[in-house]
């Protein structure tokens, strides 16, 4: 059994070369970066009774980025003082993420691999599963295999759109077709899942709900922010039992 869907690692490698473009198709994403980075680290900070003072709070914090593209988050977390490793199914995608670490001289453990396939010698304080679960095959395998990386007591953010008729009119039609935010077939609304369907799949994995937040974004101001609102937009975190 495969987390991969072949389809949608061969649709993200072929736009590889565009991530760290804040003007190309990965355009949103750089906007959405702002508010993914400061309700991680709040969580992280609140969870493990960090000094939010410090400028690198997540010193000694271990961090995994499960299917972490060309490395948009992977870069802020070692920032903020992570040990960082960023994995991907793109081999494209991870030689994009090298190069531009390189660039910014920063030390990231990327690696070119499967969640499936792959043996830590060491498990994660954290694990980032953002804007991954709606494009793999088999969310309960990849959630699975996310328990065994994890330490118990860890912590794991998964973002992810909610399988909703606003979902399908706001991330889909709206997002792809009319505002062109994003490629055509970027997502396929029958791969979205609720909070409830993840909640269910997330206890079954010995995980436990700490939170679930709605991120909406606000076209007068041009930005995201969090909300009470998950019926599009959602991040759920949770707990390792």
């Amino acid at each position: 059994m495969t987390t991969v869907n072949k389809r949608e690692i061969e649709k993200f490698s072929k736009l590889a070369s565009e991530w760290w473009d804040p003007n190309g198709k990965f355009k949103p994403i750089h906007k959405f970066n702002p508010v993914r980075i400061g309700l991680i680290r709040r969580k992280i900070i609140s969870h493990f009774n960090l000094n939010g003072k410090l400028n690198q709070p997540f010193k000694n914090i271990k961090i995994l980025d499960i299917g972490c593209g060309g490395g948009l988050l992977c870069e802020p977390m070692k920032r903020l003082g992570g040990k960082i490793t960023g994995i991907d199914p793109s081999k494209e995608n991870i030689k994009i993420a090298k190069m531009h670490a390189k660039k910014m001289n920063l030390k990231i453990d990327y690696i070119h691999c499967k969640p499936e396939k792959i043996n830590f010698g060491e498990k994660f304080d954290v694990i980032l599963n953002m804007e991954v679960v709606e494009h793999v095959s088999n969310v309960n395998l990849f959630i699975k295999n996310c328990a065994r990386f994890l330490k118990k007591d860890g912590i794991m953010f998964i973002a992810t759109i909610n399988k909703t008729l606003k979902s399908y009119l706001q991330a889909i039609v709206g997002a792809e077709y009319v505002l062109r935010w994003l490629p055509i077939g970027t997502h396929d609304w029958q791969n979205f899942i609720s909070p409830q369907e993840l909640e269910m799949i997330i206890n079954k994995n010995n995980f436990s709900t700490l939170d679930i937040i709605g991120i909406k974004f606000n076209p007068f101001f041009d930005k995201w922010t969090t909300s009470l609102d998950a019926s599009v937009n959602y991040v759920l975190i949770c707990s390792k039992n």
